[in-house]
């Protein structure tokens, strides 16, 4: 059977995962015509941070992957995402149905361990540990915060992200709204630092028509906008000292008064919060409430800085380099490129390389391969490591 003989019927929404180029590419030019969505995976564990990520209909998986057992992984994705049709591929590109119950057997160096009901399959691990919705890279330290995401996404605990300016907090606090149970609901970002101090109390919890001058009409607040899902408090070491007892109660009591009621109005809204300020100190200057400090650190994530992610930065080029590229297939990143991209200490963290990387290309116009000389890194102050 053929790559071109078995298509599952309206599939619009596909995921092709081979480390094999040539595979892929076979598998896509057979739905050119037919699917609207399709995306590559190279391997097993960053396939399952693509199913998180999106609805699909139909997973082609290689059976000869990098870092899980293909049929293991087929029997995850049946059993975690039942609406997705599981599609076998060999190394020559054909392709077969993966029915529950009628995989084949294992190679005999690869032999099946009799399972339990609520044993976990290697592939249900390495799911724990695969990239969140959104983000990119594989080393160790971010292994950590992909397996507290998801952790966290199953329960409403307010969480505290913290991590320098540039390294992923808002991903991340999106990716764990998203593999929430409300995910369906409103994801509400309030950056305390950017909204005046006189107006974000309004802007947080609402206020009546007349309660202060300009008060024209009523307004909920981003609070009970977020009622049902999740409110984002970026840069809320920024928050005024004095809101911080509001919001407090808040948390404490999931409750709040627009300005100008009396009434009192409950919200199923969850917390997370996030800054690039060391909070203990802003609390012993007397800049933070203690109390505050300790109810949004019910759950402390760090995002490790870039510099720490060196195993990370070539796959991040990459991708960058995929995402600003204006014609398929994206150029290549030289030897020496990586290097220099690795010995550089990267002080805006990820945002700083998806720039270096945007000008890279458009310096390189239509060469195929990016090199040091189309890479225009700064090394001046505030690129260094210093905070």
């Amino acid at each position: 059977m053929t790559s071109q003989s078995f298509m599952p019927n309206h599939a619009e929404h596909v995921l092709v995962a081979s480390p094999s180029p040539v595979v892929r590419q076979r598998v896509l030019e057979s739905l050119r015509s037919s699917a609207r969505q399709v995306e590559q995976a190279s391997g097993g564990a960053e396939a399952l941070g693509h199913l998180e990520s999106g609805r699909w209909q139909v997973l082609y998986l290689d059976r000869s992957l990098p870092d899980l057992n293909a049929e293991e992984l087929s029997l995850t994705v049946q059993r975690r995402f039942p609406e997705i049709e599981v599609v076998l591929l060999d190394a020559e590109g054909s392709l077969e149905p993966a029915v529950p119950g009628k995989q084949e057997k294992p190679p005999a160096n690869d032999a099946a361990v009799p399972r339990r009901v609520g044993d976990q399959s290697a592939a249900d691990n390495a799911m724990r540990y695969a990239p969140l919705p959104g983000m990119i890279g594989k080393s160790r330290s971010m292994q950590t915060v992909y397996r507290a995401a998801r952790l966290l996404a199953r329960r409403d605990t307010t969480v505290l992200i913290t991590g320098p300016t540039g390294s992923g907090k808002e991903v991340v606090a999106r990716a764990i709204h998203k593999l929430s149970p409300r995910a369906g609901r409103a994801f509400v970002v309030v950056n305390c630092a950017a909204i005046p101090e006189a107006l974000l109390e309004s802007e947080l919890f609402g206020h009546t028509r007349g309660a202060f001058t300009g008060a024209m009409q009523s307004y909920g607040g981003r609070i009970q906008t977020a009622h049902g899902g999740t409110l984002f408090l970026d840069e809320i070491g920024e928050m005024p000292l004095s809101l911080q007892p509001k919001l407090l109660r808040f948390l404490e009591q999931k409750e709040l008064q627009r300005l100008g009621s009396c009434e009192v109005v409950r919200v199923n809204t969850r917390v997370i919060a996030a800054t690039n300020a060391h909070l203990p100190s802003l609390v012993r200057r007397g800049r933070f409430r203690e109390d505050l400090y300790y109810r949004l650190c019910t759950f402390p994530m760090e995002i490790p800085p870039l510099h720490e992610r060196l195993d990370d930065i070539a796959e991040l080029a990459r991708y960058f380099l995929e995402k600003f590229s204006l014609h398929p297939p994206a150029p290549e990143l030289s030897a020496q490129g990586e290097r220099l991209l690795k010995a550089h200490p990267w002080g805006g963290n990820v945002r700083e390389l998806q720039n270096v990387i945007e000008r890279a290309l458009i310096l390189a116009e239509d060469s195929g391969l990016i090199g040091p000389e189309h890479m225009l890194i700064s090394d001046g102050d505030l690129c260094s490591r210093e905070k």
